[in-house]
């Protein structure tokens, strides 16, 4: 049960017979006494009067996925199963992080009848959001005294990354295609194949001349001459690409506004986008101590799609990142040589110790990349030197910048690769370089 302020308000106007019979006190708080009682009894009345909310059936419908930034909306149908009308409030108690609005509407709803209310959900947070009850507060006809009930009616949502990174797309797939072959753009590198063969046009490598063909199709009597032929050649596909992603405490870090390890997740997207376009195989991995999410054997849209799934409910682990189980977990993955991603952080000699102790182990078999994102304000501050406190500040940027690189030429003294940039400019980078390396024949 709740009391309305019009009740209070009600209440209050007792006192205006003590103010003016001030003198005769005996009858002054009977008239007092009396107005109390006859409020307690309108209150009762008006209870008695108003609908009951344990009356009230409610059914949900909610989307089963939403990505981070964009819209849903949850259905609640309200039935009143009662007798009496219900004159109200209802509240949907949605996760703060669900961005639910509105978070109550007024409800009017006749004995027998149904309402369909909607909820705009505009979630800030990736994961699960999850609603478990629904408060109804039924007033009287008086509105002075109303019937609540808070009943269950448990949902929730996935909210999946934004994938921000997919406007890159586009662009990397048309360099894609050049390197397939599609265009009039062609090349050789230790690591292609043979794709077919047409007509030389100005401009085409001599090397790639197939004189064989070329003596086939001449025809002396056709009086069309020679037509020499060369050969097109597309990269290897069916290659393995295996994506690890740190989910340790240094993950947690946010930089530009955004958690390191939702950066992560973005390259990873867009990486896996690319690469399951290109005919190769991607497995993906989120490992701190324990394994976070794991996704394998998925090829095409169903890679995304479980990628996104696994990645919703990840959140950074605050303990350190153990590298010795990593080379093991990627065996367990794939036999073959692979391109091996690893999103980490890198900072400084000390804190990578683990990731350099293992890199040996792994470039030995695999062609392993190394994707760190970078803080664009740790740039800007050591251009910054106008007081003393900027030019300290300045000098323990440069010191954190000379650490990365520190960290950067040990990994590649190891026979790694890295690839650094900000939160915006790092998923673009990595899939450049994966481009890159299937250019180059070395995937």
């Amino acid at each position: 049960m709740t009391v309305s302020g019009r009740f209070v308000a009600l209440l209050a106007l007792g006192v205006v017979p003590v103010v003016l019979l001030g003198g005769e006190a005996a009858l002054a708080y009977a008239a007092l006494g009396a107005w109390v009682v006859l409020c307690l009894v309108l209150g009762v009345v008006d209870l008695v009067a108003a609908g009951s909310p344990r009356r009230v059936v409610l059914e949900r419908s909610i989307p089963a996925r939403v990505r981070l930034g964009a819209e849903a909306v949850s259905e609640l149908v309200v039935t009143n199963t009662g007798r009496r009308t219900i004159r109200g409030t209802l509240r949907d108690a949605w996760e703060p992080s669900a961005g639910a609005t509105p978070a109550r509407q007024t409800l009017r709803l006749p004995a027998g009848e149904r309402r369909r209310l909607t909820v705009t959900l505009r979630p800030w947070r990736r994961g699960e959001r999850r609603v478990a009850q629904v408060t109804v507060r039924a007033w009287g006809p008086l509105h002075f005294w109303a019937r609540q009930a808070t009943l269950a009616v448990p949902g929730r949502i996935r909210v999946l990354p934004p994938f921000s990174s997919r406007k890159h797309l586009p662009s990397r797939l048309a360099r894609l295609r050049e390197l397939d072959g599609t265009t009039s753009v062609l090349l050789r590198g230790q690591g292609t194949e043979f794709d077919s063969l047409r007509e030389y046009v100005r401009g085409d490598d001599v090397r790639s001349i197939d004189w064989r063909a070329t003596a086939r199709r001449h025809d002396p009597t056709g009086g069309s001459g020679a037509r020499v032929m060369v050969r097109t050649w597309r990269p290897e596909r069916d290659r393995r690409v295996v994506i690890v992603v740190d989910s340790a405490r240094t993950s947690a870090a946010r930089i530009a506004d955004e958690p390191r390890i939702d950066t992560a997740f973005e390259a990873s997207l867009l990486l896996a986008a690319l690469a399951t376009r290109a005919g190769d195989r991607v497995d993906f991995l989120a490992y701190d101590r324990r394994v976070r999410g794991r996704v394998h054997g998925a090829n095409g849209p169903e890679l995304l799609s479980r990628m996104v799934d696994a990645m919703a409910t990840i959140d950074p682990a605050l303990i350190e990142m153990d590298w010795s189980a990593v080379p093991g977990q990627i065996a367990a993955m794939t036999s073959q040589r692979s391109l091996v991603v690893l999103v980490t952080s890198l900072d400084a000699p000390g804190g990578s110790r683990g990731l350099l102790a293992i890199l040996p182990q792994l470039t030995r078999k695999h062609l392993v990349v190394v994707a760190s994102v970078t803080d664009p304000d740790t740039l800007v501050a050591t251009r910054q030197r106008g007081d003393r406190t900027e030019v300290y500040r300045a000098a323990a940027a440069e010191r954190s910048l000379l650490d990365v690189s520190r960290v950067t030429a040990a990994v590649q003294r190891l026979g790694g690769d890295v690839v650094t940039g900000s939160p915006e400019d790092l998923p673009p980078a990595l899939s450049d370089r994966y481009l890159a390396l299937k250019a180059a024949g070395r995937l």
